[in-house]
């Protein structure tokens, strides 16, 4: 058979413009599957007024309903059961019509079963990726490492997946610590292609010429940890160092009173959701990135700042651990600890030197995660597996 008569389906009950990083990951290895000459079949939800079926840069992209989704950010039981429910359907259908290599099934819940049941149905191998916050999250109460039956579940699907895979060393931790995975599950980080962009000066984008800029996104939630970001910025006392926050949630009017409270009305702009050509310009304007979460499962905004340059003070909960090379392209801080990012942003702006090293060795690291090299590593996993 030649190889562009190949087919693989990805099972993922997000897509962008739907839902969040997940989406844009298993999105980005379909299109490095595509440039090895396969098809890409994708099963996912429908919303809105997404369509049914349509074909999205060379993808293939099959709909099924999500009843009860409210938000475009957010899944829900509900949405996720609807998933599972019409995509058994839709997912035989489509693998009685094609024969598919193998599936690649992305969250461990709520996707794993639909993967683990075409699998079997249909003897193909199934190819698993869980992107942490399907098997971890401390923030929420509902996360599956908490329930007795979501982790047997769990442990289930992994050990009858002909291959696991996961993004980070925490990840694969956390599968050990609360699951007892005997199966070895692979570290493969997120596949990342370079995003192409206009750059615009800083006064072309309302900003300060001679301000020092820290740039942050994320979605306004508690889990992001922002209220310890701007603790941090209110300990600096150097006026000319600002913060950037881009994104919006529902700590959105909690975060710009409490910026309110510590006298930071001049020093923080909300700028709301941007689209990426503008991220990137703000991104690439900026001094150094911070990365306040309480958790992270890798944090793909990460690579984003490693891109333009950007030295990076992360916390140290989450895949982030893995990015970061203390001292040589940022720091790590202690969650909840807005002295310690103090400290290290004040260290950054402090040493032109190690700004100017953190930034030759980010845009060396971004290079690791080129797509076509991320999506071999699944490919040679998958295709030297049993089903």
């Amino acid at each position: 058979m030649e190889k562009k008569d190949k087919k693989i389906l990805i099972l993922n009950y997000e897509f962008p413009p739907l839902g969040g990083g997940g989406g844009v990951v298993a999105k980005e290895l379909a299109k490095s599957f595509l440039q090895a000459g396969y098809q890409v079949d994708y099963l996912t939800s429908r919303f809105a007024e997404l369509k049914k079926f349509e074909v999205v840069e060379g993808i293939n992209v099959f709909r099924v309903p999500a009843l009860g989704r409210k938000k475009w950010a957010e899944a829900n039981p509900i949405s996720m059961a609807s998933y599972l429910f019409f995509g058994f359907f839709k997912g035989w259908a489509l693998c009685r019509k094609n024969r598919y290599e193998f599936i690649n099934t992305h969250f461990v819940l709520p996707t794993g079963p639909l993967g683990f049941l075409l699998g079997l149905f249909f003897g193909l191998r199934n190819l698993l990726v869980m992107h942490g916050g399907d098997i971890y999250d401390p923030t929420k109460k509902m996360s599956p490492h908490r329930h007795w039956l979501l982790r047997k579940v769990i442990k289930f699907l992994v050990e009858f997946s002909s291959v696991a895979v996961t993004e980070s060393t925490e990840n694969k931790n956390n599968l050990i610590k609360y699951y007892q995975i005997k199966k070895e599950v692979e570290i493969i980080p997120h596949p990342y292609r370079p995003f192409i962009f206009k750059k615009e000066e800083r006064s072309a984008l309302g900003l300060e010429v001679d301000a020092k800029y820290l740039v942050s996104v994320g979605r306004l939630v508690t889990r992001k940890g922002y209220q310890y970001l701007l603790e941090a910025l209110a300990l600096i006392s150097d006026e000319k160092v600002k913060l950037l926050i881009i994104g919006t949630g529902s700590e959105e009017q909690n975060l710009k009173e409490q910026s309110r409270k510590l006298a930071l009305e001049n020093r923080v702009s909300f700028l709301g959701n941007v689209d990426n050509e503008k991220k990137f310009q703000y991104l690439s304007v900026a001094d150094v990135y911070v990365l306040s979460s309480l958790h992270e499962g890798f944090g793909i905004v990460l690579q984003e700042a490693m891109q333009v340059g950007l030295p990076i003070v992360a916390t140290n909960n989450g895949g982030q651990v893995d990015l970061i090379e203390e001292g040589e392209n940022g720091f790590l801080v202690p969650i909840k600890d807005p002295v310690a990012l103090a400290e290290r942003i004040k260290k950054i702006f402090g040493d032109d030197e190690l700004r100017k090293k953190m930034k030759i060795n980010n845009q060396e690291k971004v290079k690791e995660f080129e797509s076509e090299k991320i999506g071999k590593r699944y490919l040679d996993l998958i295709l030297n597996s049993k089903v």
